[in-house]
């Protein structure tokens, strides 16, 4: 895990070597002051002239000096390769799910990836920053001072070796402890984020519905949940700082206690006051030491959790991948699926699509109808690759679609999913993500084909109108022809719409129609719908139920031969009801 992490610092492993450096450099300065300042108080003792003082007084200054200035640069690189460490790893992670497959999303929600990128990295990016530092300092603060202790203090000194097993035991039993309780909060974590990402999303039906007291109950429970689990950490935790409290001040009364006793009774022989007012210093550095490794520990143990959810992100690997010799060129628009069988996941006792033997010719307008949950939408999401089919092939243009460039398939298959979605920005940038490169009259062009152009120009600002997140300040029927102009703008041998026509009326829709058949007859086009108007003037029409192919056939012959087909045209049309 370690390892794998480590290869998002790249460019900041610079500053992140440096870090250690300073902070040693400090530490060598902090440690060595003490030990001047003693020889200092001798020297005053034995009645050493002004210019002795002022010799030393400049050396500790200079000392003082040099201190600072390590830890004021150490805290710099520190803070840079850290952040840098951080950005790295969000890249990581958001390029890794641009890879992923439907399949792939479908194992993490939206909010727990949110969490991951956010609060799991600002745990990794701190425990980071204080492995580099901190982590470093604190060793060698304990050692040196460990050292410097036995010199000044003799053995007195061995107070520490007895105090700093008895600090570790209980650390060790807090951190054990603790573990556990922050496993949990991270899936709750989760939770809550779900929690406040569908109240925000779904904010004009809570509001319908008149549910906002549901809303806050839900959310209260959440964030209650999260709060009892901090907060049961938070009191295991509290018992770390009463803990070196006690090993302080059973050092110093040690110290003191023992320290002044030699003192008085060796007459300052075996133990002077330079040297007992050294091993004080010693005492508290390093016992600020071992407090701030506690801190470490306790933050690594919060980002131990965290990476392990980063990993699950960044180890994920995609199940659409390109193959080693890719197809770039898509030779026409024709679509073809051989006994194609196709679940979701593996586990999945049941197939999405059965027996699926479909022969599409280039530029053949087909029609897919259907009751809900018959498949529909699976049936086309095979033909983009955004899923892989189970059992048997599905091809375009003759090729077989695993054979194709990613790129090159899904630039000629272009697909306007059942879920809109546009994206903050202008109606010239929303439509630009079908083509980067098009022209203004392109764009105009395109929205005249989807029936967009005319309320584009009642915009104030028209092409330039903003489009708030999610296409909240747009109609769904506006929304869909947007998204309808954008899929026209890649110019493709495919086009798939996937009940993209719901919120439009049946006029617009028509028109829509008629423009696709005068302006883009090459074009192969393939209509999802629910109602049979938009499909009734279709070369064939596709009839799915429970997953297969019921029958293929013109308005005419299923409207003449297909009961499922009867019975839908006869809901949506009173008038055949009352001629039958």
């Amino acid at each position: 895990m370690i390892k794998e992490l480590s290869k998002s610092i790249r460019e900041y492993k610079k500053p992140s070597a440096l870090a250690p450096v300073f902070v040693s450099l400090e530490v060598i300065m902090e440690c060595i002051i003490p030990f001047v300042i003693a020889r200092l108080v001798n020297e005053i003792k034995a009645g050493c002239e002004f210019k002795t003082i002022a010799i030393y007084g400049g050396i500790l200054i200079l000392m003082a000096g040099c201190a600072l200035l390590a830890g004021a640069i150490a805290g710099s690189v520190c803070a840079t390769g850290s952040c840098g460490f951080a950005k790295n790893l969000r890249k990581d992670m958001f390029y890794k799910i641009q890879t992923y497959s439907f399949t792939n999303i479908d194992k993490f929600s939206t909010s727990s990836l949110v969490t991951r990128l956010t609060t799991d990295v600002t745990n990794v990016q701190m425990a980071y920053m204080m492995l580099i530092r901190v982590a470093i300092r604190c060793p060698l603060m304990l050692i040196f001072s460990f050292t410097m202790a036995f010199i000044m203090g003799g053995k007195m000194a061995w107070i520490f070796v007895i105090l700093v097993p008895i600090l570790a035991v209980g650390l060790f039993l807090i951190i054990r402890m603790v573990m556990p309780l922050f496993k949990q909060v991270f899936k709750k974590y989760d939770k809550l984020n779900n929690s406040i990402q569908e109240n925000i999303k779904g904010m004009r039906v809570v509001k319908s519905y008149v549910r906002e007291e549901y809303e806050k109950e839900k959310f209260e429970k959440a964030a209650d949940d999260i709060c009892k689990d901090f907060t049961k950490a938070e009191k295991i935790l509290a018992f770390n700082n009463p803990l070196m409290q006690f090993c302080m001040y059973t050092v110093m009364i040690f110290v003191l206690y023992f320290g002044s006793y030699v003192i008085i009774t060796s007459r300052g022989l075996d133990l002077d006051v330079g040297q007992f007012s050294a091993l004080l210093t010693y005492s508290f550095q390093i016992l600020n030491s071992l407090m701030m490794m506690s801190m470490v520990f306790v933050m690594i143990t919060m980002a131990s959790e965290s990476s392990k959810r980063i990993m699950e992100v960044l180890q994920e690997e995609g199940t659409i991948k390109n193959p080693k010799n890719p197809v770039y060129e898509v030779k026409d628009g024709s679509v073809d699926f051989e006994n194609v069988n196709f679940k979701y996941a593996e586990t999945a006792a049941k197939m999405a699509l059965s027996n699926i033997d479909l022969h599409i010719r280039s530029g053949e307008t087909i029609g897919v109808i259907g009751g809900t949950g018959s498949s529909k939408s699976s049936l086309i999401q095979l033909i983009s690759r955004l899923y892989d089919a189970t059992e048997g092939s599905v091809k375009v243009g003759g090729v077989d679609v695993r054979e194709y460039d990613l790129t090159s398939l899904r630039d000629e298959v272009s697909v306007v999913l059942q879920k809109n979605v546009l994206f903050s920005g202008t109606i010239k940038e929303n439509l630009r993500w079908g083509n980067k490169e098009a022209t203004d009259e392109e764009l105009v062009e395109a929205c005249k084909l989807a029936q967009a152009d005319d309320f584009i120009r009642q915009f104030p600002r028209q092409y330039d109108t903003y489009i708030e997140q999610g296409g909240t300040n747009v109609s769904g029927g506006q929304k869909q022809r947007l998204c309808i102009a954008r899929a026209l703008l890649k110019k493709p041998k495919i086009l798939i719409l996937d009940d993209s026509t719901s919120a439009v009326d049946t006029k617009t829709d028509a028109l829509i129609r008629k423009a696709f058949k005068e302006f883009i007859p090459e074009t192969t086009k393939i209509i999802i719908a629910q109602r049979i108007s938009s499909v009734e003037e279709a070369d064939r029409i596709i009839v799915m139920d429970k997953g297969t192919i019921n029958a293929i056939g013109t308005h005419k012959q299923l409207l003449a031969e297909n009961e499922i087909y009867q019975e839908v045209y006869i809901s949506q049309n009173k008038a055949g009801e009352k001629d039958e």
